[in-house]
């Protein structure tokens, strides 16, 4: 119960229950509640073990029938393997499912669970969970599936995040700035925190044929604490500092380091990328108009 009132708090949704009240009870006060107040969808987050017991069974068969919910959706852990296919079968056989919710698709496995729970169960996989954050959560594609599971990375879904991350009218500003050789370190932040909410940038490369099944480069070991400082590098600058890079001396690097709990070598380590990105930049100005923004790894 905390740990849904805490994500109710993050997410903004108001949280029914209270510990030590009968499940019956709970699902039937959520929509009443919801009813009075009219909200809509009402989600009724059941009790989740890894094997079904009668207990639970009946418990479920009670909450079904007094609230009668529309869908009735199964949650299976991707990693379990075969003891999610057997948590589907039983689930399905007793209560009856309109679809799967497959979790961890970002693990080590690969989604084979996928195949043999829509087997067993007749029912579609409707959204797979692909990492811990709450946005974590997309449609279920079977190509896309079969394409990871096959060891074909999955493009597709990588040009979709880049697509829900990157702002058209901020693309087409930075794509000026590029023609105008203007990029300051305040446009490079903005770019450093549209790549991360994309994800960890393992994760992304994983959708990349050329890196699928295989070794990512070390330089990706702890991307996510080196995007995070260079952000506070560049917060650590003043704005004239950040609009002109140059006039950052040896005593300026000493105080953007104090003031964002890194060192030197990591404030001269920014200023080198950010000095290599602008020169590539001035060659790319050159070849035609650019649609999109850059990305950015660290090494």
């Amino acid at each position: 119960m905390e740990q849904l009132r805490t994500l109710g708090v993050e997410l903004g949704i108001p949280v029914v229950g209270e510990p030590y009240q009968k499940p019956v009870l709970i699902c039937a006060t959520a929509r009443d509640e919801a009813a009075r107040r009219g909200l809509s969808p009402v989600i009724l987050d059941t009790a989740g073990r890894l094997h079904i017991d009668e207990e639970m069974l009946a418990e479920l068969k009670a909450i079904k029938k007094e609230v009668a919910p529309h869908h009735v959706l199964l949650v299976v852990d991707a990693m379990t393997g075969q003891d999610a296919v057997s948590v589907a079968e039983k689930f399905n056989a007793a209560v009856g499912i309109d679809a799967v919710l497959l979790s961890k698709l970002d693990g080590d496995a690969r989604g084979g669970a996928a195949l043999s729970v829509r087997a067993v169960t007749g029912r579609p996989i409707a959204f797979v969970g692909v990492g811990e954050k709450t946005d974590a959560l997309e449609p279920f594609h079977p190509d896309r599936l079969a394409q990871r599971i096959l060891g074909m990375g999955d493009v597709l879904s990588l040009v979709e995040k880049a697509q829900g991350a990157v702002d058209a009218e901020q693309a087409e500003a930075l794509a000026q700035k590029i023609r105008e050789d203007s990029f300051t370190l305040e446009d490079f932040a903005t770019q450093l925190r549209q790549l991360r909410s994309m994800g960890p940038l393992t994760q992304l490369m994983e959708m990349v044929p050329l890196f699928k099944g295989k070794s990512l480069p070390k330089e990706l070991k702890g991307e996510e604490k080196e995007l995070a400082k260079f952000e506070a590098i560049i917060g650590s600058m003043t704005p004239a500092e950040r609009r002109e890079p140059a006039i950052i001396n040896g005593s300026r690097r000493s105080r953007i380091a104090r003031g964002s709990g890194t060192g030197v070598s990591d404030v001269n380590r920014l200023l080198k990328q950010y000095g290599e990105l602008k020169k590539m930049m001035k060659g790319l100005k050159h070849m035609g108009k650019m649609k999109g923004a850059l990305p950015f790894l660290p090494r």
